[in-house]
């Protein structure tokens, strides 16, 4: 029995979570350290990143904060090998960070956003994962969780960029389930639906409800922490089986014909 219990735990892993500082990002990291992973809270927001670590060392877990920019090459492979050397080993990789772009494809700003959208949230996800990936190579249960979203399965207008990067993250996780499922590494993709996170903060209360309402199953907005528990759930030794999969965590969006 204890046997199945501990494929339900981490404890001993070492877990790298970027977007760590709010959202869903946030909820990850927490779960992650009350399941017994030690965690590095990763953000841009430098700030943002010490008050989540500090939110888990204060509920008796285990976690340090690094602030980072995703997309800068040389700062991603510094900030990696500290973790790595801080923790003396590196288990999980969760590829969380995004940023929100609303644009339309004829608005002069539109070759801006484009890049940023495709080099933190695309570019992002593959610097780190190669920046992590000789350090995973040494666990015995080394698991990769990469966040897209049901843009990627679907459409809304004037998010091309947002969409077009998401779309991204779910073919590289593809791919990489195969390049690397020989090594015993685990990749898999989470695609949230509507979530209570700061991307949707600025969503009037009302709005939000009508589109729930219409569009997904259960008729509301999800949270955090509903998007973390199935993240968690793939970096989990219990998971071992599974690599390749793109799951939507929506609220029955994705199913709905009308």
């Amino acid at each position: 029995m204890n046997e199945l219990f501990e494929a339900r735990l981490l404890n001993g892993r070492a877990a790298i979570v970027t977007g760590a500082g709010s959202g869903m990002g946030r909820a990850t990291a927490r779960i992650l350290a009350a399941v017994g992973a030690e965690v590095a809270v990763v953000d841009i927001n430098g700030s943002a990143a010490e008050g989540v670590a500090a939110e888990i060392r204060a509920a008796g877990g285990r976690a340090r904060a690094w602030m980072l920019d995703i997309s800068d090459p040389a700062a991603v492979g510094r900030v990696v090998e500290e973790i790595a050397a801080a923790f003396g080993r590196l288990d999980v990789l969760v590829n969380n960070a995004g940023v929100s772009t609303r644009v339309g494809i004829d608005d002069p700003s539109y070759a801006e956003l484009w890049d940023r959208a495709v080099s933190v949230m695309l570019t992002g996800t593959q610097l780190m994962t190669r920046a992590a990936l000789p350090h995973l190579r040494r666990s015995d249960a080394a698991r990769i969780v990469n966040i897209a979203s049901t843009e990627a399965l679907g459409a809304t207008a004037g998010i091309s960029p947002y969409s077009a990067a998401k779309a991204g993250i779910t073919g590289f996780s593809r791919s990489l389930a195969v390049e690397l499922g020989r090594e015993g590494i685990t990749v898999n993709c989470i695609c949230p639906g509507p979530i209570r996170t700061g991307m949707t903060a600025r969503i009037p209360e009302e709005d939000k409800q009508v589109y729930a309402k219409r569009r997904t199953s259960l008729g509301r907005y999800g949270e955090p922490e509903e998007v973390a528990h199935i993240t968690v759930s793939l970096c989990m030794p219990a998971a071992s089986f599974i690599t390749g999969a793109t799951i939507p965590v929506d609220g029955g969006l994705m199913v709905r014909n009308a």
